[in-house]
């Protein structure tokens, strides 16, 4: 405990004092701060401090990475020696919201819609894998588990309600999580995402079999299709900024002591109207090529697709550009019953961890690196990979190209074989109980080979003068 106290003090110092921070969070791996003077950090002071795993600076944030567990213990001591208000992950992005490019932007509020409502996502993708198990004969026995053990076929009934509950009905949990982002009252988030899965309305999947069928309005002469938007993601987005943008403005138009009686329900409406009217038909189409656009590049050029999609998502990550595909994976999860994506990509965070693993036997005199990549690489395979990348790949640089490489490969063979799972899940070491279980064999196959190929390549990178121009020995 003295060392994390000493330690906080120094990154405090080495951060330009109390005075140089305007607020300061943590996540689950790192510290967060904003900094009055970026320049005033002497980064190769703190990443020398045994309790400092790496830093980088993005989003407008100065960030330090800890470790899970640990960055909590770290931000509780950093507040108590400076004194600071805690602040919270919002309050933090409120300091910097106005930093970057529009498209920095945009994919940042993505970011803080889709990644508040991935527990819920990521436990339904759990679920479902492990009901696979139960439900699907050949795995254990020739017939499936519940078959052969009939009294728990209502446990797997049960297993599968739950599962499905989060894609039933998704778009409430994204109208939550997006109009509290927009601002406005996240309660009527989740009432205008109920009422696009209303069980009034012909349901999503029915009309994609048979438009023909579908039921209407007719309002003042003109007919508005009722249909269902179950699995959708665009069109709950639109309607959750049009609900948020029309609460704020009636607040502002209509008197304190009525706005309980006008305010909900007026917002409501409108927006519900302009929805099935305008939003929801080309939003749902919108949404519809996009889906349709990834499976065709998947079915024309699986291979390139996949290699492609592996070898500039670890330079997704770095930019925060990957929370873009978040919503392309819960669109075709919701729509398709499946995703593709998710699965192909999951090599990169096993690579980072291999990567991270490998460098620990590369770096033979330096006992605070070798320490930061052994605790990283675990860290990676559980799916946490920022430790791995920030703390030893990219900082080395030669095991970050390595990832690249392998991961492109892996993901390349597992994109020929159409491999799918049920939806995001946890990534690393315990993705495959989301995938489905018939890929196993060539999941599994394509894993082990990106873990293999990522050693190789980092080990041959190392021998590499040009490439290796970090300090390896810095006792």
């Amino acid at each position: 405990m003295s060392d994390l106290k000493k330690d906080v003090s120094q990154i405090i110092d080495h951060i330009g004092g109390v005075d140089n921070i305007e607020s300061a969070t943590h996540c689950v791996t790192r510290l967060r701060l904003v900094l009055k003077d970026k320049d005033q950090a002497d980064v190769k002071s703190i990443e020398a401090l045994d309790t400092v795993k790496g830093t980088f600076y993005a989003s407008g944030q100065f960030q330090i990475i800890i470790g899970p567990g640990l960055v909590e213990k770290v931000y509780g001591e950093f507040i108590q020696q400076t004194g600071l208000k805690e602040s919270s992950m919002e309050e933090v992005k409120q300091t910097t919201r106005a930093k970057g490019s529009w498209l920095q932007k945009g994919v940042r509020t993505l970011a803080d819609i889709f990644i508040p409502i991935l527990p819920a996502i990521v436990a339904s993708g759990l679920l479902m894998g492990i009901n696979n198990l139960i439900a699907n004969p050949g795995l254990f026995y020739e017939e499936s588990v519940i078959e052969v053990h009939t009294g728990i076929a209502g446990i797997s009934q049960i297993i599968n309600l739950v599962a499905n509950a989060s894609f039933t009905f998704l778009p409430a949990l994204i109208g939550w999580s997006a109009v509290k982002k927009f601002g406005g009252n996240p309660v009527l988030g989740i009432v205008l995402g109920l009422i696009l899965v209303h069980p009034a309305l012909m349901n999503a999947y029915e009309y994609a079999s048979d438009p023909s069928k579908v039921p209407t309005w007719n309002v003042l002469g003109f007919k508005i299709e009722q249909i269902g938007y179950q699995g959708q993601v665009l069109p709950v987005l639109f309607a959750a900024y049009i609900l948020a943008k029309l609460e704020i403005a009636l607040k502002k138009r209509i008197p304190d002591a009525v706005q309980l009686i006008f305010v909900s329900p007026v917002a409501l409406l409108l927006t519900t109207f302009l929805t099935f009217t305008i939003i929801g038909p080309i939003t749902m189409t919108g949404a519809n090529w996009i889906t349709d656009g990834v499976v065709y590049l998947f079915d024309v050029a699986p291979v390139l697709a996949g290699a492609v999609y592996a070898f500039i998502s670890p330079l997704l990550v770095i930019t925060g550009m990957h929370h873009l595909f978040l919503g392309v994976n819960l669109q075709m999860a919701g729509s398709l019953g499946y995703v593709t994506l998710w699965p192909i990509g999951d090599t990169v965070t096993l690579a980072q961890g291999t990567a991270a693993l490998t460098m620990y036997f590369i770096l033979k005199h330096n006992k605070k690196m070798k320490n930061v990549a052994l605790t990283s690489s675990f860290s990676a395979w559980l799916g946490i990979t920022e430790p791995a990348i920030y703390g030893v790949n990219l900082r080395y640089r030669y095991p970050f190209i390595a990832v690249m490489l392998a991961s492109a490969i892996g993901s390349g063979f597992l994109a020929y074989f159409d491999v799918k799972a049920t939806s995001i899940g946890v990534g690393g070491l315990f993705s495959f109980l989301s995938v489905f279980p018939e890929y196993w064999p060539v999941y599994f196959t394509g894993n082990i080979m990106t873990i293999v190929l990522t050693i190789l390549i980092t080990f041959l990178l190392s021998k590499n003068k040009r490439l290796n121009t970090a300090e390896v020995s810095e006792e």
